[in-house]
């Protein structure tokens, strides 16, 4: 089975910046070379079609394809892990994300599609919605009409309760 793994990009303001970044580090190296301390136990998955998905800004935007995952050393000689990619940048439609430290797994039936795949007729980019879902508008429009019924107070989530008026007096 096949397993992908999702990052933040810091420092990111769009998927320009993870372009640019690469690109000058296509000038020394034949692909681009992220490194982190946690090596992955299901490196094998990963290494079956497996991609890393780039957060930006709060959303998956983008992936690319794990060729290789090397155990290398830094510098002082500490353990590192170095996650080898493809070097073409796969655009996807945005998918909300909360911030996480280091990276995790992500599973192929939760991963956004990407925006260049045909859909079988569903693909979105006829409709006038494209563009919204595209930036991750569609997320903040849900909140602004749920914060207009409920008040800004009120949890997303089915189970949540309103606050209540503070009764003591």
């Amino acid at each position: 089975m096949t397993i992908h793994i999702v990052k933040l990009s810091v420092g990111s303001e769009d998927v320009e910046d993870i372009a640019n970044w690469q690109a000058r580090y296509l000038k020394t190296a034949p692909n681009p070379v992220h490194y982190t301390r946690m090596f992955p136990k299901r490196a094998e998955e990963v290494l079956r079609g497996g991609s890393i998905y780039w957060v930006v800004k709060g959303a998956i935007r983008v992936r690319q394809r794990i060729v290789d995952i090397r155990q290398e050393q830094d510098s002082e000689g500490r353990d590192m892990c170095a996650l080898v990619f493809d070097p073409e940048l796969v655009r996807t439609y945005a998918q909300a994300k909360r911030p996480f430290q280091g990276w995790r797994y992500l599973k192929p039936e939760d991963a956004p599609r990407d925006l260049k795949s045909g859909g079988g007729g569903t693909e979105h980019s006829a409709g006038p919605g494209h563009r919204a879902q595209e930036c991750g508008c569609l997320v903040s429009l849900r909140v602004r009409l749920h914060w207009q019924r409920y008040g800004p107070h009120a949890g997303l989530r089915s189970g949540f309760r309103r606050p209540q008026p503070d009764r003591r007096g």
